[in-house]
């Protein structure tokens, strides 16, 4: 495998996965570049929604195709925004508008603020693939009482992984892809990679 499309228009999603994969020879490309329109995430889980994301974008682009879906589980929000993270803060919500109306719905609590990153990748050889490789990551910690750093993307300013006492907006780019939920995920999806002999 020389390239694939990653199933997102998202900018800072972009940035991680060509960091990961120039490292084995493997040419990222945007969904963008092909005008393909954001598909409906219509599932109720983060799989369902990885899987329509991918199989849309493989049938329209004709390449192979992955696409992550991911959110931030909130405890004291019974898991939400879950699913919903990246339309959280309502429809036209940008990253911060979805943050800031979390960080409200947290004002009360000062204690028990647990959190997770949660991300699923799915790889599609194309978009009738019986057998997409399916990975799963996590990254625990909590949520902040304010935004800080600004290197990171979506809920990054305000989560504080448990391996450090800053934000993940503030940690550098390999130690985030290191720790986080979706380097996690990569890795493993680049191990299953190699055991196919797919990529070297």
């Amino acid at each position: 495998m020389d390239k694939f499309v990653l199933a997102s228009g998202n900018k800072g999603k972009l940035k991680e996965f060509t960091e990961i994969f120039s490292a084995y020879g493997v040419e990222v490309l945007s969904q963008g570049q092909f005008d393909v329109e954001e598909v409906p995430e219509t599932g109720t889980t983060f799989v369902e929604n990885a899987i329509i994301k991918a199989r849309h974008a493989a049938e329209i682009t004709g390449l192979a195709a992955i696409a992550d879906d991911s959110g931030l589980e909130v405890d004291l929000l019974d898991g939400a925004p879950g699913i919903y993270s990246a339309r959280y803060g309502g429809e036209n919500a940008d990253e911060k508008d979805n943050y800031i109306k979390l960080l409200d719905a947290l004002k009360a609590n000062l204690a028990g603020r647990t959190a997770r990153f949660q991300c699923i990748l799915v790889y599609m050889r194309h978009a009738k693939d019986p057998t997409p490789i399916i990975t799963q990551a996590s990254w625990e910690g909590k949520i902040a009482f304010e935004a800080s750093g600004d290197k990171g993307h979506g809920y990054d300013p305000i989560f504080i992984p448990n391996e450090h006492n800053c934000s993940a907006a503030e940690l550098d780019s390999e130690e985030k892809n290191r720790l986080s939920h979706r380097g996690k995920a990569m890795k493993l999806l680049i191990d299953a990679m190699k055991n196919k002999g797919m990529i070297i």
